[in-house]
């Protein structure tokens, strides 16, 4: 496996040889040129020859490190060269199609650099913000797309990268049309070879001269390419000669399989910089790469030695990429990598010559000059047991799965081939609302094989919300990975809402309950429970971070928690709190929104994977009652994992108490009082729970909640917080013992606690578990947000349950006491409630 700073080994002749000695060319300059380049032929009325690199990744199958390296290399002499305040202002653009994947890695290298590239492929409604020609090129119009204008309208440093600097006319073309559009006063062009004439130079520094601005060169290696002046001549002759009909590379015993893969690519994120590429663009991709690179590597055949990442025209970087990750993931094998190319090159079958082989398929991407043959170089015959085709879903089209088409062909010489889709990304087009989904290609036509191409998603999801715009938590505590409905009125009264959710007429989370506010009695009540119980919470919060700290971070690297909103939210931020105040550790934290019967906001899944690893994530609740979230977690994850191709979620819940023996993850097993439990959303950050209804979320959007900025003056949440934190180093020796008597022993779940309320259910005639709610927590909920029926509570539950007794006695509720529950109390739902139950003063009546 080759390492970032190493270089292939080019043993054996130089494979310029051949063409040198039949066109009389000379390569002079750098000993390093040779390394870098060979030499073909073409047909290409403009120039007879090709320099063919070695470390480009585009004609000759390369270590995908190598090919990284060589741009990041680049990218930081230029980051040298203009010093720091200069570089944090420049802007890389790179050159359709051989370039794109190198300009890419240059702004890696340059650092926090945007970078946009090239393009041969129009977008009907995008307005070009310039365009060139590239004289010598097979194809010569370049146009530049970005979606954002102000891209390249700024004043900075703009960094010009190409494979080889030739002639300059390019380079020339290009900043002739760009400084007319926006002037400035400082151009860099990048290239891996330098191999321009004295009078090329001269012209150059005399064009900057004549616009006022400063041109710098930075290039890998130079020299000239000296030409015989018959050499249009002869490399034709020589093309005719050698282009008659000869044995094609030895083919496999069988046609190999094809068989598609689903890479997780982050949704909203571009494919490459055809409509510019961020630094925030950048994190996102090289979050999800673990992911990624998982199932790339876990789809690839048992006892692969040998694997082509093939990517696709002027998609190279997300495939370089991939390449580079799963060389890194595999080091059994030998990965390398290049990508399919428009330009026509002869293949001779010597080692003097660069290209050995050659692959013809018909062009799969709808190009807008029309149809014509594409090429894929130095793959048949070369031995890859494993080809991974690396396509945009533009390009996914009925010709790539034709008899004839690339995977036809690679599967012809390769017996393993995988195709695996990148969205091809949407620009936002003034005009089209960003719901609009339209592609800007032809209708979907369906393919052999397969489904008709159906439209991307959105071009992103929202970042989290955080305080102190939404929620009362510091910014930094946790990210909400919802939509704002503040401005929603939402609330109902509780029996409206109870009878509605029982009769079948709406779900729970399409409305909230009135909000309950504390007497002053309830708050004193609160907060000596607080008192008393925060040293206890205190221990539960270390147990259960240690255990998962133990249990995650070794296997999969960072963790990060993901919390189930709301209970689960303040968990997750004393999660965080701990795992930073013992251990230095900055986990990200984040709260999605769960509903029973509705499942997980996939949404907010997809953003995870497009940030993180998922197999990192660890979700996070308060506590469990009967199991039912844990249920529904565990289904809605295998539904999103078959729906998306996107997998890696861990469905097991850590939970700050675990009474009911529900998961293997707690910190306790007793069911106590968590102080939490005992308000709504005044100490969960001023959030209210979270809201699914059609109307209001659609299937781009995350689920709902409102910030009840109104009711700031009763927010305890962070008091809450500081208060249990404040007791993390009296308890600290006692958790980590006890997280270390846990993971030593059998954490099975017995679901004690599920069987205890469906014996509940029957006993008291209501036949229904989902009106039967376990725990101290569940038992609040019930009291402050349903219609509550009775109270079992243990005898001799003591001080646990001092709140529930005020609050059932607020409500006129029976609490009776019981010998034998796996609980402190269980609260019942009102079994066949209509506002006929409840009396004029809005006590409880019996049942019917």
């Amino acid at each position: 496996m080759k390492t970032a700073d190493t270089a292939e080994d080019h043993s054996g002749p130089w494979t310029g040889t051949w063409v040198a000695e039949r066109l009389g060319l000379a390569l002079e300059g750098e000993p390093a040129l040779r390394d870098l380049l060979g030499l073909a032929l073409r047909r290409n009325p403009r120039r007879a020859h090709l320099l063919v690199s070695h470390v480009l990744g585009k004609h000759v199958p390369q270590s995908p490190a190598v090919v990284h390296a060589h741009g990041l290399a680049l990218g930081r002499r230029v980051r040298e060269l203009l010093g720091p305040e200069q570089a944090a202002r420049a802007v890389v653009l790179g050159y359709a199609e051989t370039a794109t994947g190198l300009g890419h890695s240059v702004a890696d290298g340059l650092g926090d650099a945007p970078c946009l590239h090239s393009t041969r492929r129009p977008v009907p409604g995008v307005e070009p913000a310039g365009g060139f020609e590239e004289s010598h090129s097979h194809a010569t119009s370049h146009l530049l797309l970005p979606e954002d204008p102000a891209l390249l309208a700024g004043d900075g440093p703009l960094v010009l990268v190409d494979d080889e600097f030739s002639t300059g006319n390019t380079v020339l073309n290009t900043i002739r049309d760009l400084h007319a559009r926006h002037p400035r006063d400082r151009y860099v062009v990048v290239a891996l070879v330098d191999t321009r004439s004295p009078a090329d130079s001269d012209r150059l520094a005399g064009f900057a001269a004549g616009i006022g601005a400063r041109v710098d060169l930075v290039a890998t290696a130079s020299g000239r390419v000296r030409l015989p002046e018959d050499v249009l001549e002869k490399g034709r002759a020589l093309v005719a000669e050698h282009e008659a009909p000869a044995a094609p590379p030895r083919r496999t015993a069988a046609p190999g399989t094809v068989r598609r893969i689903g890479l997780g690519w982050p949704a909203g994120l571009p494919d490459g910089g055809r409509h510019g590429f961020t630094p925030a663009h950048r994190a996102r991709l090289d979050a999800a790469l673990p992911a990624m690179t998982g199932r790339l590597a876990d789809a690839l055949p048992a006892g692969a030695r040998r694997v082509l990442v093939l990517g696709s025209e002027e998609l190279m970087y997300a495939p370089l990429r991939l390449a580079a990750a799963l060389e890194q993931a595999v080091p059994d094998a030998e990965v390398r990598f290049s990508t399919t190319t428009r330009s026509p090159v002869l293949a001779v079958d010597d080692p003097g010559y660069a290209i050995r082989s050659r692959l013809v398929f018909p062009a799969h991407d709808e190009p807008a000059d029309g149809p014509g043959d594409r090429y894929a170089y130095n793959v048949a015959g070369a031995g890859f047991d494993t080809v991974v085709a690396v396509v945009d879903s533009v390009a996914d089209t009925p010709a790539l799965h034709a008899p004839e088409g690339l995977l036809a062909q690679l599967a012809a010489h390769v017996p393993h081939v995988l195709l695996a889709v990148v969205p091809s990304h949407v620009p936002h087009v003034t005009g089209r609302a960003p719901g609009d989904l339209t592609r800007h290609v032809p209708a979907p036509t369906a393919r052999r094989g397969g489904p008709a191409r159906v439209p991307e998603r959105p071009a992103m999801l929202p970042e989290p919300l955080r305080g102190p715009h939404f929620s009362s938590y510091a910014p930094d505590e946790v990210g909400w990975l919802l939509q704002d409905l503040s401005d929603v009125t939402l609330e109902a009264p509780t029996e409206e809402r109870e009878e509605a959710i029982q009769s079948g007429g709406a779900h729970y989370a399409e409305s909230l309950p009135v909000e309950y506010q504390p007497s002053e009695e309830y708050q004193r009540l609160f907060h000596a429970a607080l008192d008393t119980s925060a040293a206890r919470i205190a221990e539960a919060v270390g147990v259960v971070t240690e255990t998962v700290l133990a249990e995650r971070s070794p296997r999969s690297g960072r963790t990060v928690l993901v919390s189930l909103a709301r209970a689960g939210t303040p968990v997750g931020v004393l999660m965080r709190r701990w795992a930073h105040h013992r251990h230095g550790l900055d986990l990200p934290h984040y709260a999605v929104s769960i509903v029973r019967g509705r499942g997980i906001d996939a949404n907010a899944l997809r953003w995870l994977a497009a940030h993180h690893d998922p197999r990192d994530v660890v979700f996070v609740d308060g506590w469990t009652g009967k199991g039912a979230i844990t249920r529904e977690l565990a289904a809605a994850i295998a539904e999103f994992e078959a729906s998306e191709g996107i997998t890696g979620f861990d469905p097991e819940i850590a939970v700050l108490a675990d009474p009911g023996s529900c998961v293997r993850t707690h910190g306790t097993r007793e069911d106590f009082l968590i102080p939490s439990a005992c308000l709504n959303s005044t100490v969960s950050g001023l959030i209210s729970r979270t809201v699914l209804r059609a109307d209001l979320v659609g299937p781009h959007d995350y689920h709902g909640a409102k910030f009840y900025r109104e009711l700031a003056g009763s927010d305890v949440s962070v008091a809450f917080l500081d208060a249990v934190s404040a007791r993390f180093d009296e308890v600290a020796d006692a958790a980590e013992a006890r997280a270390k008597e846990l993971l030593a022993t059998d954490r099975t779940p017995t679901w004690e606690g599920w069987a205890a309320v469906e014996r509940i259910s029957e006993e008291y005639g209501i036949h229904d578990v989902n009106l039967v709610k376990p725990g101290v927590g569940e038992t609040t909920r019930v009291l402050l947000r349903r219609v509550p029926w009775k109270i079992l509570a243990l005898k001799d539950a003591g001080a646990d349950l001092d709140h529930v007794r005020l609050l059932a006695a607020q409500r006129g509720v029976p609490v009776e006491e019981v010998d034998e529950l796996p609980y402190s109390c269980v609260g019942l739902i009102h079994p066949r409630f209509t506002r006929g139950a409840t009396g004029t003063d809005g006590r409880t009546v019996a049942a019917r």
